[in-house]
């Protein structure tokens, strides 16, 4: 008889005694399980190039020009069309990607090692605010970055975590909801704090002295640079928890911008998929609802690992970015706790007593409340390369739990 009590309070120990070390810098092919040539991890859950949404179809062309392989825009697309290069969710790879997640083998990643379990985890570099591949961009600009960040920044980031003998990216996280953080949508105290503490390793790597600036002034006017490197540290911290046997915790939610993705614990590595859902939010100048892409990316992977929209009441400042009131902040978080495990015993919230962030989302409870897990997002335009045009709230798709429980009972049940 399966004791699924039990079996929960296992995973979700799991992913709380985990602790996430964000050890270097690497090239993909060289860390990432299974990467090879001609294959571009994405966001998401499984999808072929005639079911991606725009911004998804762009960051996959700006993956193939700025590996070399396709010549020009038309040239990759035909690449994309027949197959000839492979398409992989992040997450089958012990990585994760914000939006699109496009990460091809010469791209440089963050390494996490979680040091209490073992496990890996990785993502690619936070390219910043504007025209980025991430939401769809290709062009040349956008491309030289990328090698820029490649070639010359990441060099010297994983010089200069090797010299601060790696960041541990549980405690920064948990700081960070203390200054105002919630880790998915607003992490400019994490990314301050990850800057801070990575600067002076930065001036004593060999690089000269103009580009230390450069990459000092690129982290510290990117108030997403920490971004990636705390999904990797979530991605860690949910995979510890994922293959308990009878578990119904989900340690995987993402998006690839036409479907929405769940894993959990106890049916190991089985997507149960759905559509998914139009954030509701704030546009910025000039932008409506009828510019907005589908939901996109695995940044959701905070709010799986029991932060993001899980801790909004840490962050109600957000709300001036995602819409809303700093009660529904609040409430928000009030409302996960009916869904989950157990209370984090690392990451806490001040206004609410320092209580532990809600952490391990048990699907059985989702379908017995109808109460869906929050997400806060932010809001791709539908067409590629145009960019983030506002931030917002989105729920997902019921029948991916609807699903997942279907199963569970057949597998376990009967």
């Amino acid at each position: 008889m399966i004791d699924i009590q039990k079996a929960n309070e296992t995973a979700v120990n799991r992913m709380m005694t985990a602790r996430p070390i964000l050890k270097t810098v690497a090239t993909a092919r060289d860390v990432i399980p299974g990467m090879r040539d001609k294959l571009l991890l994405h966001a998401g859950p499984p999808i072929t190039w005639q079911r991606a949404s725009g911004p998804m179809k762009g960051a996959i062309i700006g993956g193939i020009l700025f590996e070399g392989w396709a010549r020009d825009e038309g040239s990759a697309i035909e690449l994309a069309e027949t197959g000839a290069i492979k398409l992989e969710p992040c997450h089958e790879h012990d990585a994760v990607g914000p939006m699109a997640g496009i990460t091809s083998p010469s791209m440089k990643v963050y390494v996490v090692e979680n040091v209490t379990h073992g496990n890996m985890a990785y993502s690619n570099l936070n390219e910043g605010y504007g025209k980025v591949l991430r939401y769809g961009a290709y062009s040349t600009e956008v491309l030289d970055k990328l090698r820029w960040m490649n070639d010359v920044m990441g060099p010297v980031l994983a010089e200069a975590l090797v010299l601060s003998d790696g960041l541990d990216m549980r405690a920064l996280l948990a700081e960070s909801l203390h200054m105002g953080d919630e880790g998915h949508n607003r992490n400019k105290a994490g990314s301050i704090m990850f800057t801070t503490k990575l600067a002076p390793h930065i001036v004593n790597t060999d690089a000269t002295d103009a580009v230390k600036a450069e990459i000092l002034q690129f982290m510290g006017e990117n108030a997403l640079t920490v971004l990636n490197p705390v999904m990797a540290a979530c991605k860690a911290m949910a995979d510890a928890g994922h293959g308990i046997e009878g578990s119904t915790v989900m340690t995987v939610m993402a998006r690839n911008g036409t479907d929405l993705g769940i894993r959990v614990s106890g049916l190991g590595d089985q997507w149960f998929t759905g559509p998914v859902g139009q954030p509701d939010g704030l546009y910025f100048p000039g932008f409506t609802a009828d510019d907005a892409s589908g939901d996109i990316g695995d940044s959701t992977i905070t709010e799986t690992a029991g932060i993001g929209a899980f801790a909004m009441a840490s962050a109600p400042a957000i709300v001036t970015f995602i819409s809303g009131t700093p009660e529904m902040a609040i409430n928000t978080t009030l409302k996960m706790y009916e869904i989950t495990t157990a209370e984090h015993n690392a990451f806490s919230i001040p206004a609410l007593g320092f209580r532990g962030t809600p952490v391990g989302v048990d699907i059985r409870k989702v379908i017995e409340l109808g109460i869906r897990p929050q997400i806060n997002t932010g809001i791709a335009h539908r067409e590629p390369g145009i960019g983030q045009v506002g931030a917002g709230l989105v729920l997902p798709p019921m029948n991916v739990f609807e699903d997942a429980l279907l199963a569970y009972a057949q597998k376990y049940l009967t």
